[in-house]
């Protein structure tokens, strides 16, 4: 069973959605329905699954219903049909009671905005989310500073957040959403208020926390490149529709049509590309030469460990952080993988 099944899902807004859903299912377009109607399509017959303790990301432009879609998870908007399960329960059948406990322990949510109370310190903010599931204030103060010192804030528990700079503030939304150790994090737009420098820290520090952690993350994003490097699988929207869900792989190499390949035609694809994305598993890799092996992190970039393979020309064992083998990387596989046509 999947973590987080969506199934049919469409979702329009305006006075009267029920019954503009007919002309949505027989294919009318989104502008067809806004022009005919006053009515707009946020998601147009979203089917998707989401695996438990992978990141998925759902990228598209503006408008194209990502942000819709994940306020969906925790039933901060309703469907006007369709259904999504969590761990196979119906969020819709959640009465009110239920469904605040249902969001106060099972998700959490980083906000673009960082939704920061400016009157509560950074340890206040931190342990808000334990403070609402009722926990005494000693242990709140214990999980929260774990928390803080996990992202980096060590000793700035104390300061409000107008005393912060913006990536600072965005940590300590990040330690909010683990401090209540939810299974799943929602993160809208998540670095998107960030300066580029700050915006690739904070990526590299959701990766080697998820690594460890292995919460299932829902990430929102209109950036081609933060999607291929964060996303273990991706999903594309245009105008509410779901066009193409894949790998980073499936998705640079494979675009289902024109829309998702003028996202990918300009991908450093050593950038986005991890070696686990690539590697041959270990059952699967009888016909890999395995000595003078050059030895690369399952989580690493191609463009980390690529100027080494070139000096060498040596295969690559790709390991865990345990120093575990998880598969090979051949100079044929590594060159397919940068190539445009294969």
């Amino acid at each position: 069973m999947s973590k987080i099944e969506i199934n049919n899902v469409y979702k329009i807004f305006g006075n009267n959605p029920k019954s503009v859903l007919p002309m949505v299912k027989e294919g009318a377009t989104k502008e067809e329905i806004l022009d005919k109607t006053g009515h707009t399509v946020g998601l147009d017959n979203v089917s998707l699954k989401i695996e438990e303790g992978e990141t998925f990301v759902c990228m598209g432009l503006s408008g194209s219903g990502k942000s819709t879609l994940i306020r969906h998870l925790n039933r901060l908007i309703d469907p006007t049909a369709g259904e999504i399960l969590i761990e196979g329960t119906n969020v819709m059948s959640l009465n009110k009671d239920k469904l605040i406990d249902f969001r106060r322990h099972k998700m959490s949510m980083v906000f673009q905005r960082f939704g920061l109370f400016p009157h509560k310190t950074v340890i206040q903010n931190v342990g808000y989310g334990l403070e609402m599931q009722g926990i005494d204030i000693e242990k709140r103060n214990k999980i929260s500073m774990e928390k803080i010192e996990s992202v980096g804030l060590t000793g700035f528990e104390n300061q409000y957040p107008n005393q912060l700079s913006g990536g600072m503030q965005q940590r300590v939304g990040l330690a909010r959403a683990l401090a209540t150790d939810t299974d799943i994090m929602l993160m809208d737009e998540a670095f998107s208020a960030l300066d580029p420098l700050i915006r690739s820290d904070m990526q590299k520090q959701l990766i080697e926390l998820q690594s460890e952690l292995k919460k299932t993350i829902v990430f929102i994003t209109h950036d081609l490149d933060e999607s291929l490097r964060l996303g273990d699988h991706i999903g594309i929207l245009n105008a509410g529709k779901l066009v193409q869900v894949g790998t980073p792989v499936d998705i640079v190499m494979n675009p289902a049509d024109d829309y998702v390949e003028a996202f990918v035609k300009d991908v450093n694809r050593t950038k986005v590309i991890k070696a686990k994305i690539i590697m041959t598993p270990v059952n699967n890799s009888n016909d890999i030469e395995k000595t003078n092996l050059l030895k690369v992190n399952e989580d690493q970039f191609i463009e980390e460990f690529l100027p080494q393979v070139v000096c060498t020309n040596a295969n690559c064992e790709v390991v865990d952080k345990k120093g575990q083998v998880k598969g090979y990387i051949s100079n044929k596989e590594l060159q397919k993988s940068l190539s445009k046509h294969n």
